[in-house]
């Protein structure tokens, strides 16, 4: 006859011990985080909301909204767009091939380790150092300018001060897409089982057979939700576009810039708060599409 275990008091079983300690230990590491998620993100956030439905007074308005559908305000949008998908778009093409060249190698090979240290630093290399770089680049006076100018007679700006558009935005971002491409992109190509390419191998398949078929249904929703983090990060930069086009306002954060610092229109604080609630739901929006992405690649690992 087996006896009875003794259980405690009220027939619950009995606690597990320092259960209550390591509890107040996980709150006491989540609580600084979420102070400051609460407090950089989400009351930026509400402010940004409320503002974009106030009027100079504080009374309730549409017409900041309504003025993101026209004029100059709409064309920010349609530029930032542009540029984001062009840019994204580049580098995520480029970045592809370029992680696809490495995974190729030794997994502990040098080149492998020099590109992803390199895409590593050039990822957040941005702001006022990188437009520096280009200025000195390919500048009016840059070095490469002035050598192609002086030895074989080619002016970079015949055409137009091109660096300081949507052209050199364009190249400049692509800059920094490239490797934050390699960043995201290269796990998935880890990814890839080398038993799937011998078992295509084996049935008498071709390298196309294999990308067709396996590698690349693989592949594609983490290059798209590559793409659309490409997207956002194009976006929502700022620093670089502020540092390198000092006249005018051709995408949405110098018009938000110009909204909130400008001396010719005053109280247009609140229009600011509308594009940069524009702004976030069209981030929140790729970021979501994101997210559903790489859950779907995520079965795949």
């Amino acid at each position: 006859m087996v006896a009875p275990v003794p259980t405690a008091a009220g027939g619950g079983a009995p606690a597990a011990p320092g259960r209550a300690g390591r509890t107040w230990l996980a709150w006491l590491v989540v609580v600084p985080f979420l102070a400051y998620v609460g407090t950089f993100l989400l009351y930026p956030t509400a402010l940004v909301l409320a503002g974009a439905f106030q009027d100079s007074s504080g009374g309730f308005t549409l017409d900041n909204l309504a003025a993101l559908t026209k004029g100059v305000y709409l064309q920010a949008f349609l530029r930032s767009v542009e540029l984001s998908a062009l840019t994204a778009l580049l580098g995520a093409v480029f970045g592809a091939l370029l992680s696809w060249a490495v995974a190729s190698g030794k997994p502990e090979g040098l080149p492998r380790r020099v590109v992803v240290a390199g895409a590593g630093v050039l990822a957040q290399f941005g702001g006022v150092p990188l437009a520096f770089a280009f200025l000195a680049t390919v500048g009016f006076q840059g070095f490469v300018t002035r050598f192609l100018r002086d030895w074989f007679g080619v002016d970079l700006f015949a055409s137009g001060a091109w660096l300081f558009e949507l052209p050199g935005l364009t190249l400049v971002y692509t800059f920094f897409q490239i490797p934050l491409m390699v960043i995201v992109f290269l796990p998935a190509l880890d990814g890839l089982r080398p038993q799937w390419r011998e078992a295509v191998d084996s049935l008498g398949g071709s390298a196309w057979t294999y990308w067709r078929h396996v590698g690349g249904p693989i592949l594609l929703p983490a290059f798209l939700g590559a793409l659309l983090l490409l997207f956002a990060n194009a976006f929502s930069a700022y620093a670089t576009a502020a540092a390198l086009v000092s006249q005018g306002s051709p995408i949405v954060p110098l018009q938000i810039r110009g909204a909130l610092t400008g001396e010719v229109l005053l109280g247009q604080e609140n229009l600011g708060k509308a594009l940069g609630l524009g702004m976030v739901v069209v981030v929140a929006v790729a970021m979501g599409l994101y997210a559903v992405l790489q859950r779907r690649f995520a079965r795949w690992q």
